[in-house]
């Protein structure tokens, strides 16, 4: 009897669309390991061939049942035991396409996919919390996490009625809010945007089990900054794929993390400006050809004493309603003016009081320079409510304020008294608590005012005699009150003149509590020195004067003005140079 033909079966499965369709992971491992080890693709030719490889010649007259054995894998033919290749991770490794990495996707805070990469995880310390407890909501769409001794420390300084304390339980209201509105399971993170926080689009995770890292031997284990670097640490190995960043205020904590190898950041979206030198000055020279591009433009009228110019051009474009503008060349007319209407590509300039005669002396005052002269205009204008004072020491800050309030205190009614207060921030070691009432526990740190108040008697009462000066000393006390910063909150000045000094060492938060006491007919000053700031963690981006000078910039009824030069002595200017 002659042998039947080779059925058409095999070949059915031999090749690649059969083969797609019905092979098996066992299928596929037989197949390899019958070619002998070799990456045969399906659409290679041999895989059709007539003659195979490895196929024996009694295997070519089995029947055609035969066929439906070859689709499991005899169990001599299953080399698990004796090779040690891996088994395939999932079935869809059969196909036999070729094969290209495909990484999984990665997700973005709030649950969207993102080709960017996945969200930043900021660990923040408990020093940033207290800063700033609205810091949670600060981080846009990156995550944040919370270590457990994090919630210790806040606990810690909840008690007491000081900034901090205030700061800390205002931070665990809010982490209590969050935890209330995501329910049960805060594994899977809370939504910062739970609370209305729309700007916050990232999750906030707790430490909800421990987390072991290795640190160095010498660190002790028991202190909280350790413990935070341990979590960092740990959290790194974990998210090997995220980027885990450490946010403190404490600079030695930074520079421990950083020698870790750990990526340490500091918390600076309380900083108004990343650089002090950026801050608004407040006055702006005009270019040299000021005159020569306006000359056809140029519209001008009188009202009183002042003179108005209409001005356009490209140097409007840098204008501010209540900035100083200045012109100054040899052999050209001088311009001193300021910004009173800014529309479109025009710009009105009325030019100035001159307070450097002495005809207008304030208090019997004179400016002694062009930025003096800008400071006096701001204080003696009643339509201007608010007025900010930068300077170096020896600009004449208190002085020019002092002398103002005077004036329009006593000589024209305009105020009924002058409230002084400033933040108590000593520079070294505390001297304890202080005797009295309130104006006398104000009195040591109110220096400044008795050295002004004594130059501004002695000018004023010169020809009266000891007891002509006398009275006067009488009687400008009794239209000063000192007042400190403690007992400001709830209270309304009306028609007062306030006088906020020592203003860089207030934070943003704080100086929005002083400067919303103000009632009907009040005008405040704040002045300050950002160079002299002794509060914790402020700079000069971060300080209250900072933030209310950016803030009020351009406003109608606010100015600002920065003092360059000192007019104290030539001793405290060359001081103020060389050391």
């Amino acid at each position: 009897m002659p042998l039947p033909p080779a059925p058409s079966k095999r070949a059915a499965l031999l090749a690649p669309d059969a083969y797609t369709l019905k092979a098996s992971n066992a299928n596929l491992e037989d197949y390899d390991e019958r070619a002998g080890g070799l990456n045969i693709l399906p659409d290679d030719d041999t895989l059709a061939a007539p003659e195979p490889v490895d196929a024996p010649a009694p295997r070519k007259a089995r029947p055609a049942p035969a066929a439906k054995a070859r689709r499991a894998p005899p169990p001599a033919l299953e080399l698990k035991d004796r090779t040690e290749r891996p088994e395939p991770a999932a079935p869809a490794s059969t196909s036999l396409a070729p094969s290209s990495p495909v990484a999984a996707p990665r997700r973005r805070a709030g649950g969207k996919l993102a080709s960017g990469g996945p969200a930043r995880l900021f660990v923040l310390d408990t020093n940033v919390l207290l800063h700033d407890p609205m810091s949670l909501f600060r981080f846009e769409e990156h995550d944040i996490y919370l270590p457990m001794i994090v919630l210790e420390e806040l606990d810690g300084h909840k008690k007491g009625m000081t900034e901090v304390a205030r700061n800390g339980r205002q931070t665990s209201r809010t982490l209590d809010a969050l935890a209330a509105q995501a329910g049960g399971d805060m594994t899977k993170g809370l939504k910062l945007s739970a609370t209305g926080h729309q700007s916050a689009r990232g999750l906030l995770f707790f430490q909800t089990e421990p987390l072991l890292s290795e640190l160095p031997p010498s660190l002790p284990q028991g202190k909280a900054d350790n413990q935070i670097l341990g979590v960092v640490a740990a959290l790194r190995q974990r998210h090997a794929d995220r980027e885990v960043i450490l946010v403190s205020k404490d600079i030695n904590m930074r520079v421990k993390a950083r020698a870790l190898g750990l990526a340490a950041e500091d918390y600076e979206n309380d900083k108004t400006l990343d650089d002090g030198e950026l801050l608004y000055p407040g006055s702006l020279a005009l270019p040299q050809d000021f005159w020569t591009r306006q000359s056809k433009t140029i519209e001008s009228w009188q009202s009183g004493s002042h003179t108005f110019y209409r001005v356009s051009g490209p140097a409007v474009g840098q204008f501010h309603i209540n900035q100083f503008v200045y012109f100054e060349a040899p052999g050209e007319p001088s311009l001193y003016a300021r910004v009173t209407e800014i529309r479109d590509k025009t710009a009105v300039l009325k030019t100035l009081k001159d307070y450097t005669h002495l005809k207008n002396a304030v208090w019997g005052v004179t400016s002694r320079n062009r930025e003096q002269n800008f400071a006096l205009n701001l204080l003696m204008d009643p339509e201007i409510d608010f007025v900010t004072l930068a300077g170096t020491a020896g600009t004449g800050k208190t002085l020019m304020a002092l002398a103002s309030g005077l004036t329009q205190v006593l000589d024209d009614r305009r105020y009924t008294e002058i409230i002084m207060t400033r933040a108590t921030v000593s520079v070294g070691e505390d001297i304890g608590f202080l005797p009295g009432t309130e104006e006398e526990k104000m009195g040591p740190w109110m220096g400044a005012l008795d050295d002004n108040l004594e130059f501004l008697a002695k000018g004023d009462g010169g020809n009266a005699g000891e007891w002509g000066r006398a009275a006067t000393n009488e009687l400008i006390r009794s239209r000063i009150k000192v007042k400190s910063m403690n007992f400001m909150r709830g209270r309304t000045f009306m028609n007062k003149y306030v006088i906020i000094d020592e203003a860089q060492n207030l934070t943003p938060k704080q100086m929005k509590t002083l400067i919303t006491r103000a009632g009907p007919g009040t005008k405040m000053i704040c002045m300050g020195n950002l160079a002299q700031i002794d509060t914790p963690y402020l700079t000069e981006g971060s300080s209250g004067l900072t933030y209310a000078v950016d803030r009020f910039k351009g406003w109608p009824h606010g100015g600002h003005i920065t003092l360059a030069r000192g007019e104290r002595s030539r001793l405290a200017d060359f001081a103020s140079e060389v050391l």
